[in-house]
């Protein structure tokens, strides 16, 4: 199969679809991998590395998707991208189309393939193995830059996360214990903070309970719990994931409006429409805003911010699956069902349930399409 690795071109996005190791991979599997020069830059991998991994290193974009039966990105399609997708093409790559109904429709007139990272699921586990890497980026992030914009100079509280002796360390909400939450935690801890999680899991609470002995505080959520920790919350992480749907406004314009002036919030769940009703996206280059003297850091895209780190992580996770669809081709690949549930657009027909009840559009199930 030819294999195509463009540049990514959203907003401050300098991570790239693959490593030049994981293009030895699927070259010394008897793929063609055409790469753009320049594309592996900002992750530190040069068109150098590249070639020695047997990559053919093409100069733009066009020539990228042109020759290539299957693209491998890292963030959805905008509009040069979509300008340039051949119809029918294979497209594999973090798509969050639920919020996003015109990019949903630009996929489905071109008959787009699109298998998306964020759905693929391991059947075994239960898991989201394609998701995982990212949203741990995305967590152990938050902490960092929730107290950066807590300093003073970022009309923040001017308050320490884990404060010093004699004075109370800082109080950090998180909402949701999944992958996100409890990377959250991690770094949270490990800076003294004092850490409320919620979540609506019973056993998860009890799993972090014992996975963090007791240094965490556990809160089963509802709207009266949610609010109280809201209005006591110095730094407030949004960590709720919903596979393939947009997320729940858990968080009202009420509760933004009753936390403390210069408090922060990080909506991590934003690629798939937050779960705070005053968030929405913001980029790397104008990550914040204020809605009643709180601060929103909203950027869809956390963890390009690090790029070589999360570079190698996402290649770690998706380059089986790439290799699966390469050397099966798509049709004998989907019989992996866990790589089935990645497959959000196929045929133009929405094949994600959970996409197409979040806009409203017909769902086709991908087997009477096959």
């Amino acid at each position: 199969m030819r294999i195509g690795v463009p540049t990514e071109i959203k907003d401050n996005e300098y991570r790239v679809g693959m490593t030049p190791s994981g293009v030895q991979d699927l070259t010394s599997d008897g793929h063609k991998v055409y790469v753009q020069s320049g594309a592996g830059n900002g992750s530190g991998f040069g068109d150098g590395e590249y070639a020695a991994s047997g990559a053919t290193i093409l100069s733009d974009a066009d020539a990228v998707y042109e020759q290539s039966d299957m693209i491998v990105k890292v963030k959805e399609p905008i509009a040069a991208d979509l300008a340039r997708l051949k119809e029918g093409q294979l497209l594999f790559t973090y798509l969050h189309l639920a919020p996003v109904p015109d990019l949903t429709a630009a996929l489905l007139k071109k008959k787009i393939t699109g298998i998306a990272y964020e759905t693929i699921t391991d059947e075994r586990k239960r898991t989201l193995p394609l998701l995982t890497p990212m949203s741990e980026v995305a967590g152990r992030m938050s902490i960092h830059v929730g107290a950066y914009y807590l300093h003073k100079p970022n009309n923040g509280r001017g308050v320490l996360l884990g404060g010093v002796p004699g004075t109370l360390p800082s109080d950090v909400v998180i909402i949701g214990g999944g992958v996100v939450g409890t990377n959250a935690a991690k770094m949270a801890v490990g800076l003294g903070a004092r850490v409320t999680i919620l979540d609506t899991n019973l056993d998860r609470l009890r799993q972090i309970d014992d996975i963090f002995r007791g240094t965490v505080q556990t809160l089963a959520s509802n709207k009266a719990h949610l609010a109280d920790a809201c209005r006591r919350a110095d730094l407030l992480i949004g960590g709720v994931l919903i596979p393939g749907a947009s997320a729940p406004k858990l968080v009202t314009r009420e509760m933004v409006s009753s936390m403390k002036k210069g408090s922060v919030i990080v909506d991590v769940a934003i690629d798939q429409g937050g779960c705070v009703e005053t968030a929405h996206a913001t980029t790397h280059s104008d990550p914040v805003y204020e809605v009643d003297g709180v601060i929103h850091y909203c950027v869809a895209n956390m963890p390009g911010a690090v790029p070589r780190t999360s570079t190698i992580a996402l290649t770690n996770a998706t380059l089986p699956y790439t290799r699966k669809l390469a050397s099966l081709g798509f049709k004998n690949a989907i019989s992996d069902t866990g790589l089935a549930e990645g497959v959000n657009v196929y045929g133009g027909k929405i094949t994600y349930k959970a996409v197409a009840e979040s806009q409203g559009r017909e769902f086709t199930a991908l087997d009477k399409l096959l």
